[in-house]
């Protein structure tokens, strides 16, 4: 942990490893503890009432513009919601005040790889001790993710146990790649990574799920994905391959490239769409929501790739959940336990399941909510996990649950990451 109470970057290293298949990052208990000068504004915070909380500390820091917890936490407000110039802003002040500050340089330097700003970014990540994203952006020459084409519409080979599709490395072959957002980066096989000619420019040894792995970071020269093609993307990939459940998977598709696009998931369906994010497409995919009756929905992003909006839970009134698009699971929502207990969702005791989350042990029980909802979308007695994570979030805010796969099958979700929103409607994509 550190200063502000966050989790340490390198469980989210090893939470994310991904060799060839889908994985997931930690769910680590622990929610902030308020620093001086906090108060109500931590409250806030801690409830998901971020633009209040904002306002909270902005006054704490019209009376106290030394307090460093204030400026750091008006930062991550505005990062949490893609508000970069006032990201910058409050966090620079962080580190004016407290330039050791390794929390406020981590949220700096993700604001800065947000914008493809790799240059601004590496000093930050260095003075945060994360060695291997620095090592690792600082050998991104040029312009990162360019993006060449208007609309990639890759129709899915498979639905579950996860979606697939095809993408083509460096010009080869189709490739299979699964997708999940509780995943940074592009990563793949290294069988993949060495048909592609792909060398290290940083590693790093990690422990995940009981065993040693290696973890090698480069950069790739061209991704296509239907008729849109990335070229100069940072991947991953690790020295052993992990099959999927059905067979070989050679990849998987994560967040930093899906936040460069207004994404469709396109669940209904059964394709993934991404268009190019302008005001035109981002206008479209409102009109085609409010004529589909979907409501747009506030969409933030937590740490470098965590999803999350508004939803409930067996009537718990509307709070923050954690968006798990993509991935593999049965389950349509995960909440911890005493979640579960406080809301009375009956659950299943006598049939516990033993897994590994993140690379972490987990265990879980099934329990059937009355409803599970995300804006006007629903699902009514369905099969959930109660696990045995505590309440609350590494990410300083408190979440409800985590809203899984088998959530949006009926459905179309799009993202869209300019004025951040989330829209979910019934059916499938126009």
């Amino acid at each position: 942990m550190v200063d502000d109470g966050e989790w340490d970057r390198r469980s989210l290293l090893r939470g994310a490893v991904v060799a060839g298949a889908a994985a997931t990052a930690p769910l680590l208990g622990g929610a902030a503890t308020a620093q001086a000068g906090g108060g109500d504004a931590d409250a806030l915070f801690k409830a998901g009432k971020f633009e209040q909380a904002g306002r909270a500390y902005e006054e704490i820091l019209k009376k106290d513009p030394k307090n460093v917890h204030a400026a750091r936490r008006r930062g991550y407000v505005g990062l949490l919601a893609n508000q970069f110039r006032d990201a910058e802003k409050y966090l620079t002040m962080a580190l004016r005040l407290a330039p050791g500050d390794k929390t406020a340089n981590q949220f700096l330097g993700d604001c800065y790889t947000r914008q493809d700003k790799f240059s601004l970014a590496v000093p930050c990540w260095r003075a945060a001790g994360e060695e291997v994203y620095a090592e690792w952006f600082a050998a991104v020459r040029g312009e990162p993710y360019q993006i060449h084409g208007d609309i990639g519409r890759m129709p899915w080979r498979q639905m579950d146990p996860m979606p697939l599709v095809e993408a083509s490395v460096n010009g080869g072959p189709p490739k299979r790649f699964s997708f999940y957002t509780r995943v940074p980066w592009l990563g793949m096989s290294s069988k993949v990574a060495e048909e592609a000619g792909l060398r290290p420019v940083a590693s790093q040894k990690i422990e995940y799920g009981g065993r040693t792995v290696w973890q090698y970071f480069g950069v790739l020269g061209s991704f296509r994905l239907g008729g849109i093609e990335l070229r100069n993307i940072p991947v991953e990939w690790s020295e052993s391959d992990t099959d999927a459940p059905d067979g070989p998977n050679d990849g998987i598709i994560g967040t930093w490239v899906l936040y460069h696009f207004l994404t469709t998931f396109d669940y209904a369906g059964r394709s993934l769409i991404l268009r190019r994010r302008t005001p035109e497409t981002a206008g479209k995919a409102r009109a085609d929501a409010e004529r589909a009756g979907a409501e747009p929905l506030p969409l933030w992003l937590a740490r470098e790739h965590l999803l999350h909006s508004r939803g409930s839970i067996a009537g718990s009134g509307a709070q923050v959940v954690a968006l798990d698009l993509g991935g593999t699971s049965e389950m349509v929502a995960s909440m911890p336990g005493e979640t579960a207990k406080r809301l009375r969702v009956r659950t299943d005791y006598d049939r516990p399941l033993e897994a590994f989350a993140g690379g972490q042990p987990v265990v879980s029980h099934p329990c059937y909510p009355k409803e599970v909802r995300l804006g006007n979308a629903t699902a009514k007695d369905v099969y959930c996990y109660a696990n045995n994570r505590p309440p609350g979030s590494p990410y300083g805010f408190d979440v409800l649950a985590h809203f899984a796969h088998s959530f949006y099958k009926p459905y179309n979700v799009t993202l869209d990451f300019t004025d951040m929103n989330v829209y979910i409607a019934r059916g499938k994509a126009t």
